[in-house]
Protein backbone atom coordinates (compact mmCIF):
# COMPACT_ATOMS: atom_id res chain seq x y z
CA UNK A 1 0.00 0.00 0.00
CA UNK A 2 1.25 3.71 -0.71
CA UNK A 3 2.48 5.34 2.31
CA UNK A 4 -0.29 8.44 1.99
CA UNK A 5 2.13 10.70 3.59
CA UNK A 6 4.81 9.90 0.70
CA UNK A 7 2.35 10.33 -2.13
CA UNK A 8 3.24 12.85 -5.12
CA UNK A 9 0.34 15.15 -4.89
CA UNK A 10 0.48 18.19 -7.13
CA UNK A 11 1.33 21.03 -5.20
CA UNK A 12 -1.31 24.31 -4.21
CA UNK A 13 -0.25 26.67 -7.00
CA UNK A 14 1.35 30.02 -5.30
CA UNK A 15 -1.22 32.75 -5.30
CA UNK A 16 2.13 35.10 -6.36
CA UNK A 17 2.32 32.57 -9.22
CA UNK A 18 -0.13 34.23 -11.54
CA UNK A 19 1.07 37.78 -10.63
CA UNK A 20 2.29 39.04 -14.32
CA UNK A 21 -0.52 37.49 -16.14
CA UNK A 22 -3.11 39.55 -13.35
CA UNK A 23 -5.38 41.89 -14.71
CA UNK A 24 -4.43 45.59 -14.21
CA UNK A 25 -6.23 48.13 -11.94
CA UNK A 26 -7.89 49.87 -14.14
CA UNK A 27 -8.84 52.50 -12.03
CA UNK A 28 -5.41 53.37 -11.22
CA UNK A 29 -4.70 52.95 -14.69
CA UNK A 30 -7.14 56.03 -15.54
CA UNK A 31 -5.94 57.98 -12.62
CA UNK A 32 -2.39 57.61 -14.24
CA UNK A 33 -4.04 58.75 -17.47
CA UNK A 34 -5.65 61.64 -15.97
CA UNK A 35 -2.29 62.72 -14.34
CA UNK A 36 -0.62 62.57 -17.22
CA UNK A 37 -2.91 64.57 -19.54
CA UNK A 38 -2.50 67.09 -16.91
CA UNK A 39 1.21 67.32 -16.05
CA UNK A 40 2.26 67.06 -19.99
CA UNK A 41 -0.62 70.11 -20.55
CA UNK A 42 0.88 72.34 -17.45
CA UNK A 43 4.64 71.48 -17.77
CA UNK A 44 5.19 70.12 -21.40
CA UNK A 45 7.12 66.76 -22.15
CA UNK A 46 10.59 67.22 -20.94
CA UNK A 47 8.98 69.21 -17.96
CA UNK A 48 7.12 65.95 -16.54
CA UNK A 49 9.29 62.96 -14.80
CA UNK A 50 7.50 59.82 -13.96
CA UNK A 51 7.93 60.20 -10.40
CA UNK A 52 5.47 63.28 -10.44
CA UNK A 53 2.84 61.59 -12.60
CA UNK A 54 2.61 58.79 -10.25
CA UNK A 55 2.72 61.39 -7.04
CA UNK A 56 0.06 62.99 -8.90
CA UNK A 57 -2.15 59.74 -9.96
CA UNK A 58 -1.52 58.77 -5.61
CA UNK A 59 0.27 55.80 -6.79
CA UNK A 60 3.60 54.44 -6.83
CA UNK A 61 5.82 54.40 -10.16
CA UNK A 62 6.75 51.08 -10.49
CA UNK A 63 2.98 50.64 -10.60
CA UNK A 64 3.06 53.50 -13.47
CA UNK A 65 6.13 51.80 -15.34
CA UNK A 66 3.49 48.46 -14.65
CA UNK A 67 0.72 49.83 -16.59
CA UNK A 68 2.72 51.90 -19.30
CA UNK A 69 6.32 50.62 -19.68
CA UNK A 70 8.07 54.24 -20.40
CA UNK A 71 7.16 57.71 -20.31
CA UNK A 72 6.81 57.87 -24.52
CA UNK A 73 3.83 55.24 -24.61
CA UNK A 74 2.57 57.25 -21.76
CA UNK A 75 2.57 60.36 -23.63
CA UNK A 76 1.65 58.76 -26.90
CA UNK A 77 -1.67 56.99 -25.21
CA UNK A 78 -2.25 60.35 -23.08
CA UNK A 79 -2.80 62.36 -26.86
CA UNK A 80 -4.49 59.19 -28.20
CA UNK A 81 -7.01 59.35 -25.44
CA UNK A 82 -8.00 62.72 -25.23
CA UNK A 83 -8.37 62.54 -28.66
CA UNK A 84 -10.85 59.50 -28.58
CA UNK A 85 -12.56 61.09 -25.81
CA UNK A 86 -13.86 64.23 -28.18
CA UNK A 87 -13.37 63.11 -31.45
CA UNK A 88 -14.89 59.52 -30.91
CA UNK A 89 -14.82 56.57 -33.29
CA UNK A 90 -18.46 56.30 -33.28
CA UNK A 91 -18.11 60.28 -35.02
CA UNK A 92 -16.17 58.67 -38.19
CA UNK A 93 -19.42 55.56 -38.69
CA UNK A 94 -20.92 56.08 -41.98
CA UNK A 95 -24.23 56.44 -41.58
CA UNK A 96 -26.10 55.75 -44.31
CA UNK A 97 -29.37 56.98 -43.19
CA UNK A 98 -28.26 60.70 -41.83
CA UNK A 99 -27.57 63.43 -44.57
CA UNK A 100 -23.89 63.69 -45.10
CA UNK A 101 -23.91 67.33 -44.09
CA UNK A 102 -24.85 66.59 -40.76
CA UNK A 103 -22.40 64.39 -39.79
CA UNK A 104 -19.60 66.70 -40.92
CA UNK A 105 -21.07 69.35 -39.11
CA UNK A 106 -21.24 66.85 -35.98
CA UNK A 107 -17.60 65.88 -37.04
CA UNK A 108 -16.20 69.70 -37.69
CA UNK A 109 -17.78 70.94 -34.41
CA UNK A 110 -16.18 68.10 -32.36
CA UNK A 111 -12.79 68.78 -34.27
CA UNK A 112 -13.05 72.35 -33.87
CA UNK A 113 -13.87 72.26 -29.53
CA UNK A 114 -11.04 70.14 -29.33
CA UNK A 115 -8.16 72.11 -31.20
CA UNK A 116 -9.81 75.58 -29.50
CA UNK A 117 -9.64 73.82 -25.87
CA UNK A 118 -7.00 75.61 -23.71
CA UNK A 119 -5.03 71.95 -23.36
CA UNK A 120 -4.89 71.46 -26.75
CA UNK A 121 -3.66 74.99 -27.38
CA UNK A 122 -1.16 74.51 -24.81
CA UNK A 123 0.45 71.40 -26.17
CA UNK A 124 0.53 72.81 -29.66
CA UNK A 125 2.46 75.80 -28.65
CA UNK A 126 4.50 73.06 -26.32
CA UNK A 127 5.24 71.19 -29.45
CA UNK A 128 6.18 74.57 -31.74
CA UNK A 129 8.80 75.27 -29.37
CA UNK A 130 12.29 75.44 -30.92
CA UNK A 131 13.44 73.28 -27.72
CA UNK A 132 10.63 70.57 -28.33
CA UNK A 133 12.83 67.45 -30.02
CA UNK A 134 11.41 66.71 -33.42
CA UNK A 135 10.73 62.76 -31.76
CA UNK A 136 8.45 63.91 -29.66
CA UNK A 137 6.74 66.05 -31.91
CA UNK A 138 6.44 62.67 -34.39
CA UNK A 139 5.13 61.15 -31.47
CA UNK A 140 2.41 63.86 -31.01
CA UNK A 141 1.36 63.82 -34.40
CA UNK A 142 1.17 59.85 -34.74
CA UNK A 143 -1.29 59.79 -31.79
CA UNK A 144 -2.97 62.89 -32.49
CA UNK A 145 -3.35 64.32 -36.15
CA UNK A 146 -2.44 61.44 -37.92
CA UNK A 147 -5.27 59.07 -36.15
CA UNK A 148 -7.59 61.55 -36.88
CA UNK A 149 -7.11 62.63 -40.93
CA UNK A 150 -7.05 58.83 -41.36
CA UNK A 151 -10.53 58.25 -39.86
CA UNK A 152 -11.90 60.91 -41.66
CA UNK A 153 -10.40 60.17 -45.12
CA UNK A 154 -12.02 56.30 -44.30
CA UNK A 155 -14.93 58.34 -43.52
CA UNK A 156 -15.07 59.63 -47.23
CA UNK A 157 -13.79 56.97 -48.75
CA UNK A 158 -17.44 55.64 -47.68
CA UNK A 159 -19.43 58.55 -48.50
CA UNK A 160 -17.90 58.63 -52.04
CA UNK A 161 -18.51 54.75 -52.66
CA UNK A 162 -22.23 55.80 -51.88
CA UNK A 163 -21.92 57.90 -54.35
CA UNK A 164 -22.20 60.98 -51.95
CA UNK A 165 -18.59 62.97 -52.84
CA UNK A 166 -16.36 62.92 -55.66
CA UNK A 167 -12.97 62.46 -54.37
CA UNK A 168 -9.78 60.75 -55.55
CA UNK A 169 -7.69 61.86 -53.01
CA UNK A 170 -9.28 60.63 -49.54
CA UNK A 171 -6.15 62.10 -47.43
CA UNK A 172 -6.08 65.28 -49.34
CA UNK A 173 -9.28 66.11 -49.02
CA UNK A 174 -9.37 65.12 -44.99
CA UNK A 175 -6.65 67.48 -44.36
CA UNK A 176 -8.35 69.63 -46.36
CA UNK A 177 -11.49 69.95 -44.48
CA UNK A 178 -9.51 70.00 -41.15
CA UNK A 179 -7.59 73.01 -42.38
CA UNK A 180 -11.05 74.67 -43.11
CA UNK A 181 -12.60 73.46 -39.76
CA UNK A 182 -9.27 75.23 -38.04
CA UNK A 183 -9.60 78.35 -40.33
CA UNK A 184 -7.86 82.15 -39.29
CA UNK A 185 -9.63 81.99 -35.82
CA UNK A 186 -7.47 79.20 -34.52
CA UNK A 187 -4.39 80.77 -35.72
CA UNK A 188 -5.09 84.15 -33.84
CA UNK A 189 -5.61 81.48 -30.84
CA UNK A 190 -2.47 80.01 -31.14
CA UNK A 191 -0.23 83.60 -31.52
CA UNK A 192 -2.18 84.93 -28.64
CA UNK A 193 -4.30 87.50 -30.41
CA UNK A 194 -7.88 86.61 -29.05
CA UNK A 195 -9.53 84.15 -26.64
CA UNK A 196 -11.58 80.91 -27.81
CA UNK A 197 -14.92 82.23 -29.86
CA UNK A 198 -18.17 82.04 -28.62
CA UNK A 199 -20.14 79.05 -29.51
CA UNK A 200 -22.57 81.31 -31.53
CA UNK A 201 -19.38 82.18 -34.00
CA UNK A 202 -17.51 78.75 -33.34
CA UNK A 203 -21.33 77.25 -35.04
CA UNK A 204 -21.70 80.02 -37.61
CA UNK A 205 -17.68 79.28 -38.72
CA UNK A 206 -18.08 75.07 -38.99
CA UNK A 207 -21.39 75.53 -40.88
CA UNK A 208 -19.22 77.70 -43.68
CA UNK A 209 -16.59 75.70 -43.33
CA UNK A 210 -18.42 72.58 -43.89
CA UNK A 211 -20.52 74.45 -46.86
CA UNK A 212 -17.29 75.35 -48.89
CA UNK A 213 -15.79 71.58 -48.51
CA UNK A 214 -19.28 70.70 -49.88
CA UNK A 215 -19.30 72.95 -53.11
CA UNK A 216 -15.87 70.92 -54.03
CA UNK A 217 -16.77 67.69 -53.24
CA UNK A 218 -20.29 66.90 -52.98
CA UNK A 219 -21.56 65.41 -56.47
CA UNK A 220 -23.39 67.32 -58.81
CA UNK A 221 -27.24 66.01 -60.28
Amino acid sequence: MTDPTTSSAPPKPSAKAAGPGRPKDLGKRAAILDAAKALFVEQGYTGVSMDSIAAQAGVSKLTVYSHFGDKETLFTEAVQSTCMEMLPDALFVTDAEGPLREQLLGIGRAFFAMITSPAAVAVQRVMMAPDTDDRIREMFWVAGPQRTSAALAEFLRGRTAAGELEISDFQTAALQFFTLIKGELHTHMMCGMRPAPAECDADAHVHASVDFFLRAYATRP
